[in-house]
């Protein structure tokens, strides 16, 4: 079962990711961030918004800090993407984690971007217990890229 833990992002979360994504789209990655382009669910638009693209154990990750986003919900529906930096643009699909895998993506990305998505996750960091990385779980959406 999906749960349905959603935080809307405030004003400044909008203008720092307008600025993120423009400097993506413009080849700068900034800690390895992307465009996720993704055709909207209900719109049928490609809407684009900066992810941040966690590389581990030889396989990419998408994690959703915020929970049921709105790209986690197209992405859903149209159950491919693309990833975008400067003119390079990566198309996929993707397999979503079921919740018991997902503590092993969710350490690693909390240690590399605890400093910029931390405050989604309720003083959890990279350093907490397997239970509660397990118990968290279900309100982080995480997919496996996979080639298209």
């Amino acid at each position: 079962m999906t749960a349905t833990r959603y935080l809307e992002p405030g004003l400044a979360t909008r203008m720092s990711n307008k600025l993120v994504q423009q400097l993506t789209k413009l080849g700068v990655s900034v800690w390895g961030s992307r465009v996720l382009m993704v055709r909207g669910r209900k719109s049928g638009e490609v809407r684009e918004v900066p992810v941040n693209l966690l590389p581990f154990e030889g396989k990419q990750f998408l994690v959703a800090p915020r929970g049921e986003t709105q790209w986690v919900r197209n992405l859903r529906v149209a159950g491919e993407g693309q990833l975008r930096v400067g003119n390079r643009v990566q198309a996929f699909t993707y397999r979503e984690l079921p919740d018991d895998e997902k503590p092993a993506v969710l350490r690693p990305y909390l240690k590399r971007w605890k400093f910029e998505v931390g405050v989604f996750f309720d003083g959890v960091d990279a350093d907490a217990p397997e239970a509660k990385l397990r118990d968290i779980a279900p309100g982080y959406p995480v997919f496996e890229i996979l080639p298209a």
